[in-house]
């Protein structure tokens, strides 16, 4: 047919003639290949009506356009697998070298012990951790620099290792001071229980690395060197307080003596120094021991130190004694309000042996690898601070303190407390010297094995009795100071009340011996009364006046059935109270006092009748529940207030203790359940309230200044 011969539609032909075959291959224009490549590069995977679109911009079918985008995805992948390649041979290539280099080089490694080649796990593996290591020493190294760079000013690049401190050769004269202290009786350090301050949850644990300790050596050597000059030289250093006659130091002629790296120098952070010299009721070696101690420092200054805990000896010192000696400490010192936060601080402390009879006792703050966040609003850091003991021929030892902080107030102190703190007092070296003149007298009390006249005979029938009973004291003491603490980890809650103070609250479940077993509500609030401190704590100690302010007595006067002198102010006393009128199953209550010049406590607890007979008759007084209430009281720290101080002055610097007014700190705990799982009721809570709002009331009452406000 002549169609059939003539042939056939164009499709047929391109189909039968290979020539016509060849322009079914569409070269693309340049500027298609842009726009397509363009289009590749935000979208590799076009959807259907993306490729009509382009069809119609290009001029191309969408067949053209999807096999073309197919194309390129393809084309790609291959480049990425061949560059994959290359890169995984030429690492390849690469370790093999290394690894045959590293074998060869063990070949010739030499066992230090046996002189032959050593035997151990495969040497690739050995080279690898090898390198870790180095890695890790690397960053160690670092981050020690840094560390080192904060605290002696300049970078570290090597630290020899960790050696005990170089002795002189006054340090072999006293090498045996570990034995029998000189002058005076020794002291049972066993009496001190070492064990009321709670281990304080750390921030982190962490291992010390040898290049951190060589660290810590040398910042305790530099703190050593500058608190000796601290205590030796006067002015321009040290200048007398024209208010209070203390000592003040001039920061500018300290920074000019002992200067610090220039970051240290924050305008927000102030700085608290003090000095103060006392003479001590114990001998040189005995206090020395008890300071090296962590438990029993803590147990020496219940009313500063609210935990403490040794975190590593470093340097245990010459053997037989602690000459030398180094260690890591944690520590928080408090001032007993809830008003004032606690502060918190790792210590290096270092001690040494100037002479025979003379030590000195470094403490310097020291942060560990990482920046510690403490969770106080306050935070502190201690600069070069210490002691100086020295043993006197009567026995007791006189005592030099220097104490210098600087402080960052992340919260502004509370104004009825800011003078007292600003002004170096709540923390300063008088607090420490009248406390431990104050606690070494009691310790002494606490060894005397005959009834004193001061002491009412024949009620507690034995000296083993007599100092039971002033060992329950003590554990009354240290509960009431850790119950109103301000640390971290206790929770106040805030009430409404006056003078924007308020009462705070706070719940803690007990099933520890010697603590009732439930839910216990704890309560305070702090005052300011426009009265010198002597005469509030005469207030509470009157048994005239004690119906007025004392629930437990029910309204009724008291009678002292036991009094124990512990010390030379007789404010300072323990005592057994009854009721008058009351019925045979009320308790009797329990009771310690002391004054010195920072301030006064009054505590008292409700013991059962069988408890107090357990006690006086020198039985294991461990398990007797207590639940101590009390007051504490203060100078408040005003500068236009001088006058004399609470009871007669034991120290050095304290002729002009301001007197004008009193920080009082009103404080109960009650059982609100026997139940360690009950819930604390809305009831409890009105009921701990009104009790304190109550007593705060009729003690203003009493005092005449029921207006007063701070």
């Amino acid at each position: 047919m002549e169609s059939g011969s003539g042939g056939g539609s164009g499709e047929d032909q391109d189909v039968s003639d290979p020539h016509r075959k060849k322009k079914r291959y569409h070269r693309h224009t340049a500027r298609q290949i842009q726009e397509l490549e363009s289009v590749f590069k935000e979208c590799p995977h076009p959807d259907e009506k993306q490729r009509s679109q382009l069809s119609r911009d290009l001029g191309l079918e969408p067949r053209q356009i999807k096999f073309w985008f197919q194309n390129r995805r393809t084309q790609m992948k291959a480049q990425h697998e061949r560059a994959d390649n290359c890169a995984l041979r030429a690492e390849n290539d690469k370790i093999r070298c290394e690894n045959i280099a590293i074998r060869e080089a063990l070949k010739n490694v030499i066992c230090p012990n046996c002189g032959g080649p050593p035997v151990g796990e495969d040497s690739y593996f050995d080279e690898q951790r090898l390198r870790m290591e180095n890695s890790r020493l690397k960053e160690e190294v670092d981050r020690v620099s840094s560390i080192a760079s904060k605290y002696i000013g300049r970078p570290i690049s090597q630290l020899p290792p960790m050696q005990p401190f170089p002795a002189s050769s006054l340090d072999l004269s006293v090498g045996s001071f570990g034995g029998q202290p000189i002058g005076g009786p020794s002291l049972d350090l066993d009496l001190l229980p070492g064990s009321s301050s709670s281990v304080p949850s750390l921030p982190f644990h962490t291992s010390i690395s040898d290049m951190e300790k060589s660290l810590m050596a040398e910042v305790a050597a530099n703190a050593f060197e500058e608190l000796m000059r601290l205590f030796q030289i006067n002015e321009p250093l040290w200048m007398k307080s024209p208010i209070d006659g203390r000592d003040v130091l001039n920061v500018e002629n300290y920074e000019r003596m002992f200067p610090k790296p220039s970051h240290l120098k924050n305008p927000e952070i102030r700085i608290e120094s003090s000095r103060d010299t006392g003479v001590v009721m114990m001998n040189g070696m005995a206090l020395f021991e008890m300071f090296m101690d962590s438990n029993k420092w803590a147990e020496v200054f219940p009313t500063i130190v609210s935990k403490a805990k040794t975190i590593e000896v470093l340097t245990s010192g010459i053997v037989g004694s602690r000459s030398g000696s180094l260690q890591l400490m944690y520590a928080e010192m408090q001032v007993l309000s809830p008003l004032v936060p606690t502060r918190e601080s790792y210590l290096l402390r270092y001690c040494q042996p100037i002479e025979p009879g003379l030590w000195a006792i470094a403490d310097i703050s020291f942060d560990l690898s990482r920046e510690i966040q403490f969770g106080s609003p306050s935070r502190a850091r201690k600069l070069p601070s210490g002691c100086l003991i020295q043993d006197l021929p009567s026995g007791c030892s006189k005592v030099s303190w220097v104490e210098h902080v600087e402080v960052e107030d992340r919260n502004p102190i509370h104004r009825i407390y800011r003078d007292l703190v600003h002004g170096g007092m709540a923390f300063g070296a008088t607090r420490w010297i009248s406390t431990l003149q104050r606690m070494c007298e009691r310790f002494n009390c606490l060894m005397v094995t005959s009834s004193p006249s001061r002491d009412f005979g024949g009620v507690i029938p034995s000296p083993e009795g007599r100092r039971s009973l002033m060992k329950l004291a003590q554990r009354m003491v240290n509960n009431f100071c850790t119950s109103i603490s301000a640390s971290s980890g206790h929770r106040w809650t805030t009430l409404s009340g006056s003078n924007d103070v308020g009462v705070r609250v706070t719940v803690h479940k007990s099933s520890d011996p010697g603590h009732p077993h439930g839910v216990v509500l704890g309560a305070a609030t702090s005052l300011w009364l426009p009265i010198p401190p002597h005469t509030v704590f005469n207030f509470f100690k009157d048994e005239k006046t004690r119906s007025q302010w004392d629930v437990l007595s029910s309204g009724n006067s008291v009678q002292e059935i036991a009094h124990i002198a512990n010390g030379s102010h007789p404010g300072n006393s323990i005592s057994v109270f009854r009721a008058y009128n009351a019925s045979q199953n009320n308790p009797l209550i329990l009771q310690e006092s002391f004054t010195d010049p920072s301030g006064s406590l009054v505590v008292y607890a409700p013991v059962e009748l069988p408890g107090i007979n357990i006690a006086m008759s020198g039985e294991d007084t461990s398990y007797i529940p207590l639940l101590p209430s009390g007051f504490s009281i203060s100078p408040d720290g005003r500068p236009d207030q001088v006058g004399g101080g609470a009871g007669p002055s034991t120290s050095s610097n304290i002729q002009g203790s301001r007197s004008g007014g009193s920080l009082i700190t009103v404080a109960f705990q009650i059982l609100v359940s026997s139940l360690p799982s009950s819930k604390l009721s809305l009831e409890s809570v009105t009921t701990v309230n009104n009790l304190i709002s109550t007593t705060v009331h009729q003690i203003k009452a009493a005092l005449n200044c029921s207006s007063s406000s701070s």
